[in-house]
């Protein structure tokens, strides 16, 4: 490891890395792994994986140190004596984010990722120790043998770490990440995946490596020297996109791409000049990645073409500095300035780059905002997986915002004062309601009011977590009778459920638990998700606990009139008015909805964004109100979605699809064939969803079985 170190940083601190390798190894002792392995051996590991970035001595020593502070006697104060302050705050760092994966409870688990967000928004080497520490936990997950222990791991590797080293750039983490998660969470439809590669790989492995050469031909053609190589798309990813696409895996038209490594920024955009010319581009499939890099830095010609014998072929343009950036992200720019080793801020910026944490330092001002810790879960989610748009302010000025981020998102990018005061929007010289979703290249002028006002319902006008936090910071007092309400609504419903009437009994002991002065605001905590309802049955009645049967019961239909109430909020929604969902488009929760004032006297008319019934009230903006799910919606109901899938005409195969559905949470309640041709025929199945996600997540399912050819979702 030391010679690693050595031959990138010839200057490095050998005696400092002798001294941390052999003070870890004497602290850890004879404590074993699951895998029964030598605790120490994993400190080493990870040290190892940050030699491959090629990482300062101080991360290195980190790397060998960061768990001695969690798992030995070891302090703060005594690493700082031996090692000095600065490896003492980074070993400090990593222990508060060590601390996120041994909590099962899920607001110590939030508390713990607020101290996480503050320590890596310092110093991004915190992070870079605790993706290697999460990726060699990963690599050996396999050992725990608890399932529901590796099943949370995987899900918060998922959740959490892989998109923040997606946010860094660090693509190779990242990938092996998800990956790793994958497997673990879904092998069935990772097995399916791999299945439908090996099978590419036969039908078109040669024709990969005959495209590389003519294309490399082209550009040695066209006096441009170039390296060009394909590459297979993860399962994963392709698991993503099937999630994200209503297509089969057969209409995926870039499971292979090809990366053109090029010398020149300018050689960039003359070798795509060159691919054009040889082969018709698909149209809005070309993205330029240089002239605006992605969040993380990542820079990159697009463009997908018709090539050699009709095959749809995804090209990948950049420089070698640029492949590396991909690769590595933020650890790509660790190198000698002034005599010294390490991050080199000024070689960053030439490369077009910017600040690397700009992305994580937005949830700081989430942080900054207040709101519970669950809440910032939420955000910092929001804020990691979304992709980006470009728009620009009148004055010229580029804003990145997550991809589907709408006027008010942009409002609060750009100051939260301008976010508070604003009243209407114009968009390319346009004014457009507040729902219009921004595109790439709009220009957007926010017209502002004197005084602020934040409407409840603007919550679902927005989709970044800086903007939500801030809406939610005003509206958070008045609010709070609806979380008392729906509160006391749930508390009851788990106490039904269990066959106890909570009016005849003290909730004391739960006030005592909980440390709140009354009932109401022990409602107000459930409602607002803080307390679940079945830790309050428990502490009033200890041992007690809701079946699963009674549990899953206890969900109710958001088609029910009479709850329905619990399920949608905002819009000016007053007392006695009547409230349905639409037959036309079939809300489910999850679905960004607003609602329509009928004329008939009928009440509100939820719908879905995209319901094609909405055309009809374009020009009546009075009828309109913007509305979005409650907390209880997402935990406490179940809505009825359709399917529509074309299945391969075989024995067994509607089988394997109820299978499918059946083992991914869904409840068939309907299915009905139609179509039916000699090869294929087409099968509406009527599906029980807690949620527009799990819906999405049952399709994409379907989609990965070889024998389903397309899986759409049906509205009305």
């Amino acid at each position: 490891m030391i010679e690693k170190v050595r031959s990138y940083d010839p200057t490095a601190d050998e005696a400092l890395l002798n001294r941390a390798y052999v003070y870890a190894m004497r602290m850890h002792g004879a404590q074993k792994r699951a895998s029964g392995d030598p605790y120490f051996a994993h400190p080493i590991e990870v040290a190892g994986i940050l030699t491959d970035y090629r990482l300062d001595t101080e991360t290195i020593v980190t790397a060998l140190l960061h768990d001695v502070i969690e798992d030995t006697p070891v302090t703060r104060k005594e690493i700082e004596e031996l090692f000095g302050s600065e490896i003492a705050e980074l070993v400090e760092g990593v222990t508060k984010l060590s601390k996120l994966e041994l909590s099962s409870e899920h607001l110590r688990q939030a508390e713990n990722l607020r101290k996480f967000i503050l320590a890596i928004s310092k110093d991004v080497r915190v992070l870079l120790v605790k993706l290697a520490d999460r990726l060699h936990n990963m690599r050996t997950l396999h050992f725990i043998k608890s399932p529901a222990k590796r099943e949370r791991i995987a899900r918060e590797t998922l959740d959490i770490y892989a998109p923040l080293a997606r946010s860094i750039g660090v693509h190779r983490i990242c990938t092996e990440l998800e990956e790793l998660a994958f497997e673990h969470l879904n092998p069935v439809a990772r097995d399916a995946i791999y299945r439908r590669l090996d099978v590419l790989r036969h039908e078109q492995g040669g024709a990969v490596a005959l495209v590389s050469q003519e294309v490399a031909s082209k550009l040695e053609h066209g006096g441009i020297p170039a390296r060009v190589f394909g590459r297979e798309k993860h399962p994963y990813s392709i698991w993503r996109k099937l999630q994200r696409k209503s297509i089969g895996f057969s209409q995926l038209s870039d499971i292979y791409a090809f990366r053109v490594i090029v010398d020149t920024e300018d050689d960039c955009y003359r070798a795509l000049g060159v691919i054009h010319r040889a082969w018709p581009s698909v149209p809005e499939r070309f993205k330029d990645f240089i002239s605006t890099p992605k969040r993380n830095n990542y820079r990159s010609l697009h463009t997908t073409v018709v090539g050699p014998k009709g095959m749809r072929i995804e090209m990948q343009i950049r420089t070698e500095a640029m492949d590396r950036v991909a690769e590595e992200g933020v650890a790509a720019h660790w190198r000698y300035k002034d005599q010294s080793y390490g991050f080199d801020a000024d070689a960053q910026k030439e490369a077009g780059g910017r600040d690397p944490l700009v992305n994580l330092r937005h949830l700081v001002q989430v942080l900054e905002h207040g709101g519970d810790a669950e809440e910032l879960v939420e955000h910092a989610k929001l804020e990691m997986f979304l992709d980006q748009v470009f728009v620009f302010t009148p004055k010229g000025q580029l804003v990145s915002l997550p991809r589907g981020a709408m006027p008010l998102d942009f409002a609060y990018a750009v100051h939260t004062d301008i976010g508070d005061t604003t009243i209407g929007v114009k968009i390319n010289g346009e004014l457009k309601p507040l729902r219009t979703v921004l595109s790439n290249g709009d220009v957007v002028e926010v017209i502002r009011g004197g005084k602020p006002v934040v409407p409840p319902d603007w919550r679902s006008l927005t989709v970044t977590g800086r903007a939500r936090s801030a809406i939610r910071r005003h509206i958070r007092q008045t609010e709070k009778e609806e979380f008392l309400r729906l509160g006391r609504a749930t508390v009851d419903q788990t106490f039904e459920a269990a066959g106890k009437a909570r009016k005849e009994v003290s909730l004391r002991p739960a006030l005592d638990r909980f440390a709140v002065a009354s009932e109401d605001e022990l409602f107000e905590a459930v409602g607002r998700g803080r307390v679940s309802p079945p830790q309050v049955l428990e502490t009033v009645f200890p041992g007690l606990k809701p079946t699963e049967r009674e549990a899953a019961s206890a969900r109710r239909r958001i088609e029910d009139g009479r709850a329905a109430k619990l399920y949608v909020r905002g819009g000016g929604l007053t007392p006695g008015v009547t409230l349905h969902f639409g037959e036309c488009c079939s809300p489910v929760p999850g679905d960004r909805i607003v609602g329509i004032l009928e004329s008939d006297g009928r009440g509100l008319t939820v719908h879905t964004i995209d319901c094609e019934r909405l055309e009809a009230f374009e020009d009546r903006e009075e009828l309109w109100r913007d509305l979005q799910w409650t907390p209880e919606a997402e935990r406490n109901s179940i809505a009825r979605a359709r399917l529509t899938a074309t299945i391969r005409n075989a024995p067994g195969v509607l089988g394997q699809a109820c299978t499918i559905i059946g083992e991914a949470g869904g409840n068939i309640v309907g299915l009905r064939m139609h179509h039916r041709q000699s090869d294929f025929f087409d099968v509406d199945f009527d599906v029980d969803v807690n949620d527009a996600r799990h819906l999405t997540h049952i399709a994409a399912a379907l989609r990965a079985n070889p024998s389903v050819e397309t899986v759409d979702r049906v509205k009305g």
